[in-house]
């Protein structure tokens, strides 16, 4: 039986997808933690991003469902990925740049992007940073300014602080304004929606 839903649900969801960002995601690189995955799901859900990529060849993907912030979940398209090179090429075949984050001397800081451009940021493994295979195929480095002792952020942190970044510089182009989905796709994604 269909699950009932009241006007102002379907409401809130109408306007939640307007906003939802097709063209800006993450990739998570064998992020094991369970509560740094569920932490970025629910900064993903809370910046408009529409779908993740979930790049698991060394950690398993984590049980979320008893996380309290497991519910964003539900919220965030994910798609396995297990080749490196098909990834990304599919997402550079979306016109995507690439960025990953690191400490290189070539990394640049997160406001030195234009993340008005169709974008991917791959958040690395906690402890051995990112996978080889995908530092060979991406060399765009991101990286956050820090001034402390402390030489990174929690990757959950970080995460958030880039999207915040990011949706700064994309809804000062005014894309929150307008769907990046077509009527039709919104359509598919509210019949969805509307039975979680």
């Amino acid at each position: 039986m269909p699950r009932e839903i009241t006007e102002k649900r379907k409401q809130r969801i109408d306007q939640v997808l307007s906003k939802r960002q097709k063209d800006l995601t993450m990739i998570m690189d064998n992020i094991w933690d369970p509560h740094n995955v569920s932490a970025v799901l629910r900064s993903c859900d809370a910046f408009g991003v529409s779908g993740v990529h979930l790049y698991y060849t060394t950690s398993e993907w984590p049980d979320l469902d008893k996380k309290s912030s497991a519910s964003a979940k539900k919220w965030i398209q994910r798609t396995r990925h297990i080749d490196a090179v098909s990834m990304v090429d599919e997402l550079r075949g979306q016109g995507m740049q690439i960025l990953r984050t690191g400490f290189s001397e070539t990394a640049k800081p997160v406001t030195a992007f234009d993340f008005s451009r169709p974008t991917a940021i791959i958040l690395s493994n906690e402890h051995r940073g990112t996978s080889p295979e995908l530092a060979e195929l991406v060399q765009d480095e991101i990286y956050i300014p820090m001034h402390g002792m402390v030489q990174s952020f929690n990757v959950s942190v970080a995460a958030a602080i880039i999207l915040y970044e990011a949706s700064t510089q994309r809804d000062r182009a005014g894309m929150y304004e307008t769907s990046s989905f077509s009527d039709e796709e919104l359509e598919k994604l509210k019949a969805e929606w509307y039975t979680r």
